[in-house]
């Protein structure tokens, strides 16, 4: 590896975890306490829940079970313009070919009026190509009739008429057709690039949550929608275009050529390759040179992007120092490759024009030869010469073109994926139940789960869970040990591998996906929030809600306590990127006021309160206690007071019932603990927590 790509590689493995190293936490040791198996009572007189595990794992926090396999941007793309594709590995195996679409599949977006558009582009794009050779054709007939004509003026002023006047039908035909072969190019490449990334964009959104956890990054479908979809666009519009342009003179200019002096014209013929190599040759280490420089370039941006979007971390590990000396170094190395790019730039520009100027003198001197000895007549010569330069010079400056389409097909290629990969879970799928009415009865039935980046940890084994239609059950645990789990498998963002997860006696699987969710009121611990208004970010609950429905909304949480003119600041004040202009209070009443403008039958709130203070907790508690009457609710907390209105309260394998002690004939009494009031409920989970 050269020292340029190992200095790259060096700045890319430049992390900001480094800086913020006192947050990591060591994992969890295994538990010691596995949940063992128990049949659920047969006749329970107050709400039950058993939970069944032969083997119960505290790996490490539960967010890392599935965020821990994806990799940051800055190990994307590193190194393909200084790294071949196909380069040995080493081992003596065969490397493995970069798989492509055909290029006919880079118009697959292509309507009718694409069609149309495209065929009329490329008979521009040959007409224009045509016009300069055959420009040369007329203007060597008006250079031969200066000579035959110079002692007859009134005769060379009318051949000069005539010509200008065909000059001017030339210019005419090169104006219509380069108009034609431009704007109808870059239409249709416009117009197919557009639903090509619309349907990208859609069927990203479609794919279920293990296809980002184990087949492609967030970062890459970023990428490629800004990127590979600039790619292809290029591809089947102006570079397109170009190539049939190119294509053209470099066929008309040959015919001109031979049918005019064929004997200078393959002298001609003899010299263009070697000016065509020292072109491509020029142009081929613009481009590597130029994406090696990109990619520095890419590597700094990162760190800036990096610095920026977590300045508060920068800012509170004093990592300012470290941040521009990464975007120092990752400088420098661009720096070095802008020297060997100007000095490859110049040194072949040069060799570019020196070549050509020798065959020009060449040229020139066996045309006058073939003059001298009549075998042609100047105005032929010099059209031949330059018409076959010109037609060979088309077909050097063609290659860009053909470079462009293999890049494309390759961008194409992981689109594509995207693009043809069918979900396992699709949310646009119009077959499965709609329940006419829910009453919220959510059952998990010896459910085993493994998130599929890690499928060697066993987050859930032998899981069984049943919520009551319209009670509340708080589960409590250590980190990791699958309670956000629970949530993921209700809301259907994964599918359990074993088991079933149960709606009103229906697995969820056989009910559409979209009415489920559409059911279902999530608040999460840290609220996903858009850069947007309030107002808009609390709409996504139901954007159909009226002003009124969204103050109510609002009021409940006590979100009207985020601004003195709540109304205004509703609808005015922008949350920031990723909610930054508020605190994890106010982001956390944004989203608990957007679940409660769902209205929804099922409501899951984990660590809803978690960001609040004392007093503003309580009080949001006793606006989600009245919100959560009559409601299937699934509370995860680690905070006592967030579960004490809880109808069923599970810790670890055990059971705690906060109601009046009811008999305990059906259940097992090893694995359910009574206490009749809060208070005694508080003082247990002390003593086991």
């Amino acid at each position: 590896m050269s020292q340029v790509s190992q200095e790259i590689k060096t700045i890319e493995q430049w992390k900001w975890s480094e800086m913020q190293g006192l947050e990591l936490v060591s994992p969890a040791p295994p538990s010691s306490d596995p949940f063992k198996t128990n049949s659920a009572p047969s006749t329970p007189p107050t709400p039950t829940l058993t939970i069944n595990s032969k083997q119960y794992h505290y790996q490490q926090q539960e967010e890392d079970n599935h965020q821990n396999h994806q990799e940051t941007v800055l190990e994307r793309r590193v190194m393909d313009n200084t790294t071949p594709k196909n380069a040995s590995s080493g081992n003596g195996e065969k490397p493995e070919d970069v798989a492509t679409v055909g290029f006919r599949e880079l118009f697959r977006f292509a309507d009718g009026l694409d069609c149309v558009l495209m065929v009329i582009g490329s008979i521009g794009a040959l007409v224009h190509g045509s016009s300069l050779p055959l420009f040369l054709r007329f203007f060597a007939d008006l250079v031969n009739s200066f000579g035959s004509h110079a002692n007859d003026m009134d005769k060379m002023m009318q051949e000069v008429l005539k010509y200008a006047l065909y000059f001017l039908i030339v210019g005419a035909a090169i104006w219509a057709s380069s108009w034609a072969e431009i704007s109808c190019w870059m239409w249709t490449g416009e117009r197919q690039s557009t639903r090509m990334r619309i349907k990208y964009l859609e069927a990203a959104l479609n794919q279920d949550i293990q296809y980002f956890d184990t087949e492609v990054r967030t970062s890459d479908v970023v990428f490629a929608i800004n990127t590979d979809a600039v790619m292809v666009q290029d591809a089947i519009s102006e570079k397109l275009g170009n190539f049939l342009h190119y294509m053209a003179t470099f066929v008309s200019g040959f015919v001109v050529g031979f049918t005019a002096v064929w004997q200078l014209a393959l002298v001609t013929l003899a010299v263009v390759p070697l000016i065509a190599v020292i072109a491509a040759i020029h142009a081929n280490t613009l481009a590597k040179l130029s994406g090696k420089s990109q990619e520095a370039l890419s590597q700094a941006g990162n760190i800036v992007e990096q610095t920026i979007v977590q300045i508060r971390v920068v800012l509170a590990f004093v990592g300012e120092s470290r941040a521009l000396r990464g975007y120092s170094s990752a400088l420098k190395v661009a720096q070095r490759i802008g020297y060997k790019s100007g000095f490859a730039k110049g040194m072949g520009l040069g060799a570019t024009y020196f070549v050509v100027f020798c065959c020009y003198a060449l040229l020139l001197w066996y045309g006058g030869y073939l003059v001298r000895h009549h075998y042609t007549n100047g105005g032929l010569a010099i059209a031949t010469m330059f018409a076959v330069m010109i037609g060979g010079l088309a077909l050097g400056q063609s290659a860009p073109s053909m470079g462009a389409f293999a890049k494309a097909k390759v961008a194409a290629t992981k689109i594509f994926r995207i693009i043809d990969h069918k979900p396992a879970v699709d949310r646009n799928s119009e077959s499965g139940l709609e329940l006419n009415s829910v009453t919220g009865l959510v059952e998990l039935r010896n459910v085993d789960f493994s998130y599929p980046s890690r499928p060697d940890v066993r987050i859930l084994n032998n899981f069984n869970l049943n919520v009551p239609a319209g009670k509340t059950i708080a589960l409590v645990g250590s980190s990791g040990s699958g309670k956000s789990t629970v949530v993921s498998l209700i809301e259907r963002f994964y599918d359990p591998n074993s088991g079933q997860v149960l709606l009103d006696g229906h697995d969820i699987k056989s009910l559409k996906l979209r009415w489920l969710r559409q059911q279902i009121g999530l608040v999460s611990q840290e609220p996903a929030l858009f850069a947007t208004s309030i107002k808009e970010n609390i709409l996504l609950g139901r954007p159909d809600a009226d002003l009124i429905e969204i103050e109510e909304a609002a009021e409940l949480p006590m979100l009207i306590h985020l601004s003195s003119s709540y109304l205004k600041a509703l609808t005015l004040r922008c949350v920031g990127e990723r909610g930054l202009q508020l605190s994890g209070g106010q982001k956390q009443r944004i989203a608990i006021a957007r679940a409660m403008l769902k209205n929804p039958a099922i409501l899951l709130l984990d660590e809803a309160t978690s960001a609040l203070d004392s007093e503003s907790e309580k009080l949001v508690q006793e606006a989600l206690d009245r919100f959560m009457i009559g409601r299937t609710t699934l509370v995860i907390a680690h905070r006592l007071s967030t579960i004490q209105k809880a109808d069923l309260v599970a810790v670890s394998s055990r059971v705690v019932s906060q109601k009046s002690e009811p008999t305990t004939s059906s259940l097992p009494k090893e694995r359910t603990v009574f206490m009749p009031s809060s208070s005694e409920c508080r003082k247990w989970l002390m003593k086991q927590l």
